[in-house]
Order: C-alpha cells, then sequence, then structure tokens
C-alpha cells in the first residue's frame, strides 16, 4: 500500500491537512502519515522525516505563508528547502502553498485553501496511480485552486 505524508502547519489559518487526507480518503486507499509544525520553514525536515523514517512514497506539504514582506521571504526559503528534500530522498513533495494576499477576504482565501488543497491532493493520486492521466494534461494550463487558464492555441 503507498503511504501518503502530510506535512502542515499551525500558522496557516484553516486546517489544511484534514482537508488533504478527506480529498486523499475520497480518491484512494492509501495510508497516511501526519506530521504538523509552527511554520512553513519547518516544513522540509517534517517532509524528510516523513519519507526517510516513516516510510512515506510522497508527501503533500501544506503551508499559509503571510502577507508581508518577511513572510514571502520565509515562504522562499522554505521552498528551497522542500526542493533540497526532494532532491536528497528522490521522492515527491507536492508543494501547497497559499499566500494570505492571493484572495481579496477571507471568504475568497478559504475558498482558495481549500480547492488548491484538494486540487494537489488529487494530483498526489494522479501521481501514485495514474502517470497517464498527468501526460494527458501536459500543456493544458491547469491550475490549482483558481481556475484553469487553458492552451495556448
Amino acid at each position: 500500500m503507498h503511504k501518503v505524508g502530510i506535512a502542515d502547519t499551525t500558522f496557516s489559518r484553516i486546517n489544511m491537512g484534514k482537508i488533504a487526507i478527506d480529498e486523499l480518503k475520497k480518491g484512494a486507499s492509501v495510508g497516511i502519515e501526519r506530521y504538523t509544525v509552527p511554520g512553513v520553514k519547518d516544513l522540509p525536515v517534517a517532509c524528510k522525516i516523513l519519507i526517510e523514517e516513516k516510510g512515506c512514497n510522497i508527501v503533500m506539504a501544506l503551508g499559509m505563508p503571510g502577507k508581508e514582506a518577511i513572510d514571502k521571504m520565509c515562504a522562499h526559503e522554505a521552498s528551497q528547502g522542500i526542493i533540497q528534500a526532494q532532491l536528497m530522498t528522490n521522492r515527491h513533495i507536492i508543494e501547497v502553498f497559499v499566500h494570505e494576499d492571493e484572495a481579496k477576504d477571507e471568504t475568497e482565501l478559504a475558498w482558495l485553501m481549500e480547492n488548491r488543497t484538494r486540487e494537489h491532493a488529487r494530483n498526489v493520486l494522479k501521481l501514485l496511480f495514474n502517470k497517464e492521466q498527468l501526460l494527458r494534461e501536459a500543456g493544458t494550463g491547469q491550475r490549482q485552486g483558481f481556475a484553469d487558464v487553458g492552451a495556448i492555441k
């Protein structure tokens, strides 16, 4: 059985881990291991632990960086760490960040966080069970969260 790691943060304003687990369970029978950390810069090591110590085949790194310049810098540093963890472990870590300033208000922010998390959970299942679907979607302008933009014709 495949095992999916869920690394999420207490800084996030909604429970992205719970949403991801719900979507994964709707789509397939997979083992799930969750590791919650304080903030996005803690995600890389959590992801690496989920892969190397907990035996996860793939991990979702879930976070909500704030809107200030320091938050954007921290998100960039976290992304760099996540990329490094992928290269060190030879496993996919699907980064699911929703920046607080991506939405016009809290209602849209909550919608975006849920939608992006669910869409990326479905991408995790495609990576595990249906890579051909991803191949069919290549070059089609898929976006997670907001509407797809479509291919350039």
